[in-house]
């Protein structure tokens, strides 16, 4: 990963509040979507790894505690990481957001064992092509989603719940109808998350690492779409 981009903000970092050229709001921009897709390899290559090691692959899945120690690690990362990227140094972040990206890998290999391996390839681009519509989206669209925004975040509150509920139920029917809302609560998330970080840099008020703050974000539209699309579009293995 090239640091050019992200010295150029740490040079400007301290001037807080400054609304920033159009130039740089693209440069950051473009810097945000190659941490995400450096993110996205990550991912991909580790759980590929993984699910091509029987001995991984037993660890994981035939070690409950190892299982739930992966889990908590995502969790505990995800939940920390604004909180770092707003003191550290830009290889520290980094650091963090691929060992998260890794952990994410490394949990997911687990659906090479579910789906076809050529169903996951499909949905992959099927996320890539409605991820990039909809960032588009976010950056050309003269109407502020906010509301769109606040409206996906119940709205997603509400996915956990009815997930939480169908644990004990486990109906076919409501996990469909999950997958569906995820998918249009992520795809509304992407536009309202692109739009916001445009709003974000082209304002100034942000701190030297945000562009990696915002490759979570949009890493996690991404991978959350995925996952919703292959449950509805994924073959699975016979």
């Amino acid at each position: 990963m090239n640091y050019d981009d992200q010295r150029r903000w740490a040079s400007t970092s301290g001037a807080i509040g400054r609304p920033y050229g159009q130039q740089l709001v693209s440069d950051a921009l473009w810097t945000t979507y190659r941490w995400m897709a450096a993110g996205l390899a990550t991912t991909g290559i580790v759980a590929m790894l993984v699910a091509s090691s029987p001995a991984a692959l037993q660890l994981i899945l035939g070690n409950r505690l190892v299982f739930y120690a992966l889990l908590f690690g995502q969790l505990g990362l995800v939940l920390g990481f604004n909180h770092v990227a707003v003191r550290a140094s830009t290889p520290a972040v980094a650091a963090m957001f691929f060992a998260y990206a890794a952990l994410t890998g490394t949990t997911l290999s687990v659906i090479f064992l579910v789906y076809t391996a050529a169903s996951i390839a499909s949905v992959f681009f099927i996320t890539a092509g409605a991820f990039a519509g909809l960032s588009v989206v976010g950056l050309v669209t003269k109407r502020d989603l906010s509301a769109v925004g606040r409206f996906a975040i119940f709205a997603l509150i509400g996915l956990i719940l009815a997930s939480l509920v169908n644990l004990f139920f486990a109906s076919s029917g409501l996990s469909f109808l999950i997958s569906i809302v995820g998918v249009l609560v992520f795809a509304a998330l992407t536009a309202y998350d692109t739009q916001k970080l445009k709003h974000l840099f082209a304002s100034g008020e942000v701190h030297a690492n945000m562009p990696l703050v915002g490759a979570l974000m949009l890493y996690l539209d991404f991978i959350n779409m995925f996952l919703f699309l292959l449950r509805l579009f994924g073959r699975r293995r016979d």
